[in-house]
């Protein structure tokens, strides 16, 4: 029976320990976004791509890893992802292929006819993950950090405290 209970514990541990961790990523990953609130870590930002773009390289629930691109070595034809921000403050990601770059100007065109001052640029493609971004956006999303992280963390607190408080007032674990 002692068995037992030392196997349930460890099994419980390890379910932890892994909950915490990917708890911390996810933390990391909302706590690391630049100016427009995507993820970026260096000179790699995190894009999801929510939406079917024109691009037949990208997919809707994509996540495409994006490497910072300087002015200086966009050529025309590149396909660039572009941060565009709304009046009221809102960040979209738009991608286009470069039709003219305008080194004097800080800025390219799209060949749809979309410009784009640099300090807008995300970058070209680097990595794409088929199928993450879905589940990544709901993860990161407020509702789903809420709903997946913080209430199971809550209740893991309340457990842990319960059990302490009965350890110290009965001078033993307390069984279910």
């Amino acid at each position: 029976m002692n068995v037992l209970k030392i196997i349930r514990n460890v099994v419980i541990g390890i379910l932890l320990v892994v909950f915490w961790v990917f708890t911390i990523g996810a933390a990391v990953l909302l706590l690391s976004g630049n100016k427009y609130g995507i993820p970026q870590f260096g000179d790699t930002a995190i894009i999801m791509i929510k939406e079917d773009v024109s691009s037949d390289n990208y997919n809707k629930g994509n996540v495409v890893f994006v490497k910072e691109a300087k002015l200086e070595n966009i050529n025309q034809g590149d396909e660039i992802f572009v941060y565009k921000v709304a009046k009221d403050g809102t960040v979209a990601i738009d991608l286009g292929t470069v039709g003219e770059v305008y080194e004097d100007d800080d800025a390219i065109s799209f060949e749809n006819g979309g410009t784009y001052s640099a300090e807008f640029i995300a970058g070209k493609a680097d990595k794409v993950y088929a199928d993450v971004g879905t589940y990544l956006s709901l993860i990161l999303s407020k509702w789903g950090f809420l709903l997946i992280f913080l209430v199971p963390n809550f209740l893991i607190f309340i457990w842990v405290l319960s059990a302490l408080i009965s350890e110290i007032k009965y001078g033993k674990e307390q069984t279910n």
